[in-house]
Formats: C-alpha cells, sequence, structure tokens
C-alpha cells in the first residue's frame, strides 16, 4: 500500500498520473473511432485496455473516468452515453482497483520468480481475467440498455448485450492482458501489486522531501 500512502502525501503526482491515463484513454479511443469501433452496436475500444490500470494506480480511477467522459463529449454521444458511459468505467475502475488490493494483501501476485522479472503466463492470465471482470460487467450491463432504449436502435437486445461483452472482452482481457504482461515484467509496476519490497517511486520522492526539510530545519 505504499503507492496510495505515497499519492496521499503527493497529490500533484496524483493529478498528474491522472491526466495522463485520462489522454490516453482520450487518444486510444479516437484511435478505434477511426476503425468505427469506439461506439454503436459493435465496439471494441482499445483504451478500454487501460482498465487494468486501478489494480498498480488508485489515480487511474478519475483518470480512466474523465477519459470517457471526454471521450464521449468528442465523440457528439448522446446524453444517455455520455452520463452513464463514463459510471460504467468507473464502477468497473473501483471493482479492478477493490481486487487489485485483494492480490496485494493476500500476495497473490509475488513469487520467486516475478521477484527475478519472470512472470509464468498461467499467472498473468488469472490476473488479467480477475482484473478484467469489473469493467466487463460494468459495461455488458450498463451499456446495452443505453444503445437499445437510449439510441433506439433496431437490433434485438440480447445481440447488443453479446457485442457489447465480445467487445470488452477483447479489449479488456485480450489487449488488457497483454498490457498486464508489460506492467508485470517492469520492476517498478511489478513491485506496486505483488509488494516485493522495493521502494516506490513516489515513495523515495516523498523521503528525499521529507529530508530536505529535516536538513533544512537543523541548518
Amino acid at each position: 500500500m505504499k503507492q496510495n500512502a505515497s499519492l496521499k502525501r503527493n497529490p500533484v503526482l496524483f493529478i498528474t498520473q491522472a491526466a495522463v491515463i485520462a489522454a490516453l484513454y482520450v487518444i486510444l479511443s479516437m484511435l478505434s473511432e477511426t476503425l468505427h469501433l469506439s461506439s454503436g452496436v459493435i465496439q471494441c475500444r482499445i483504451s478500454e485496455a487501460l482498465t487494468i490500470l486501478p489494480a498498480f494506480f488508485a489515480s487511474a480511477i478519475p483518470g480512466l473516468y474523465v477519459g470517457c467522459l471526454l471521450t464521449n463529449l468528442i465523440a457528439s454521444a448522446t446524453a444517455w452515453d455520455i452520463v452513464f458511459g463514463p459510471v460504467a468505467t468507473l464502477i468497473g475502475a473501483l471493482g479492478t482497483y477493490l481486487i487489485g488490493r485483494a492480490v496485494r494483501a493476500k500476495a497473490l501476485g509475488r513469487s520467486d520468480k516475478e521477484a527475478a522479472g519472470k512472470v509464468s503466463v498461467l499467472r498473468v492470465v488469472i490476473l488479467t481475467i480477475l482484473f478484467a471482470l469489473p469493467p466487463i460487467i460494468a459495461n455488458a450491463v450498463i451499456i446495452p440498455p443505453i444503445l437499445k432504449f437510449g439510441l433506439e436502435l433496431e437490433y434485438a437486445f440480447w445481440f447488443i448485450v453479446v457485442t457489447v461483452t465480445a467487445g470488452e472482452i477483447i479489449a479488456c482481457g485480450i489487449f488488457g492482458g497483454l498490457l498486464l504482461a508489460a506492467l508485470l515484467r517492469n520492476a517498478y509496476t511489478r513491485t506496486l501489486l505483488t509488494g516485493n519490497g522495493v521502494a516506490s517511486v513516489e515513495t523515495t520522492v516523498a523521503d528525499a522531501s521529507v529530508a530536505a526539510e529535516i536538513a533544512a530545519t537543523q541548518d
């Protein structure tokens, strides 16, 4: 939990991380829009891969919410989509964050191989399923009614549920899984999840600031 504690001491870093994640979400969503996959009955936003980030960074929660909100505003979505689309993203982000906390608390993400930078494929798959489930479920429940009754699409409701869920599985499960694998191979981000005893960057910066203040007082 060092990362979250240090972020509380450094709100500027928290806001910066959230802003970067929001910007990445918008950019990736616009990329999906060029492929006509950002909205509609068949949608698969590449940006939804970022929904695994709350397991590592609490700042990803507001970042994803703002990113989704801005994306829908830029895409000239309906009021229904602008209001409830980000809500689905927020609920999913909160769920992933809580699961990430549980993983850290129970040390499910820790192993000797991971400490050396080696992450098993099975562990990546398990963690991907755990972290991807909240956004998949949230969007599968909230988005289809918006498309069916808000946009009054003529497709059968069950078809919309299937297509939206499939798109989320691809974006969160496959693309998100690839992102998760990359994060687990990085020493710093792996530490945020596994807690292998390496001090986080934020903690180091915060401790350095405290040390500087003590030195200035002594002078």
